[in-house]
């Protein structure tokens, strides 16, 4: 299997986690993912230490607390696939998070370098900003749960939805340099979700020089690494595709490079 892509594990560990992504095993420097699947009653607790997170409440409900403040039954879709956009939970580094279940629970924790500069709080479905990205066979559903233009120290996190014939994260684009105001550095990880669940998607990962040139089958519940270069990802027909990502660099912007053979394709979209 590729070093790009990282499976789940068929059954939860004690602590609930079935996918864990860390900088060290990424062989990067910013990104942390990791994935829990939680049972009615069970409590998740972590302390962030050095790093920030966004946790995202993927599907069912649950009780929050981080820091002082807490938020009791949060969580309203019990499916991705309801395409209603999720209750998230920013918590600053230097702070202790606790995560309770009420119902069963997807739960994803995204994790990069922070500061302790803001506050812990609530990211509700009606702070998430919704938009209809591209046209045609190019058309997906977005929700930006932590934008650029939302407080953070590193993080940011966005879902798609991709309908069965249709392409996104397309026109393949990259953000892999240093190169402000242009593109900036920032990683990049996949979260898939597909329904039905034995479906798959397509992804592929080249750079310039084709020194990467990688195209994944990727199933339900695995996760893409993208340290560099284009990643454009395709859904089967018949299969929506589902995923969340996390991105983060030594700058909070996201700014992308249009492969320069494919550019033309952004005067097609809406």
């Amino acid at each position: 299997m590729s070093q790009y892509l990282i499976s789940a594990a068929r059954e939860p560990d004690e602590s609930g986690r079935i996918l864990s992504v860390t900088p060290e095993s990424a062989q990067w420097k910013y990104v942390g993912f990791e994935v829990y699947r939680l049972r009615p009653g069970q409590t998740l607790s972590q302390e962030t230490g050095n790093l920030e997170a966004c946790v995202v409440l993927l599907s069912g409900k649950a009780d929050v607390s981080a820091g002082d403040e807490v938020w009791t039954g949060i969580g309203r879709r019990m499916s991705v696939f309801e395409k209603t956009p999720p209750y998230s939970v920013y918590v600053p580094s230097g702070t202790r998070f606790t995560v309770g279940a009420s119902t069963e629970l997807e739960l994803a924790i995204c994790r990069a370098p922070g500061r302790g500069t803001l506050p812990p709080r609530l990211i509700a479905p009606e702070a998430v900003g919704v938009e209809h990205r591209g046209s045609g066979s190019m058309g997906r559903l977005v929700h930006n749960i932590l934008p650029e233009q939302e407080p953070a120290d590193s993080l940011l996190v966005v879902e798609v939805f991709t309908p069965g014939g249709h392409w996104s994260s397309y026109p393949p684009h990259k953000h892999d340099r240093d190169a402000l105001p242009e593109e900036s550095l920032l990683e990049e990880t996949y979260y898939f979700r597909i329904a039905p669940e034995q479906g798959f998607a397509v992804q592929r990962i080249y750079t310039d020089d084709l020194s990467i040139d990688e195209t994944l089958t990727v199933r339900d519940a695995q996760t893409v690494l993208v340290p560099k270069g284009y990643h454009p990802v395709s859904a089967p027909p018949g299969y929506e595709v589902y995923y969340l990502n996390v991105m983060a660099g030594p700058h909070r912007t996201w700014k992308f490079f249009n492969d320069p053979g494919h550019a033309w394709l952004m005067g097609r979209q809406g």
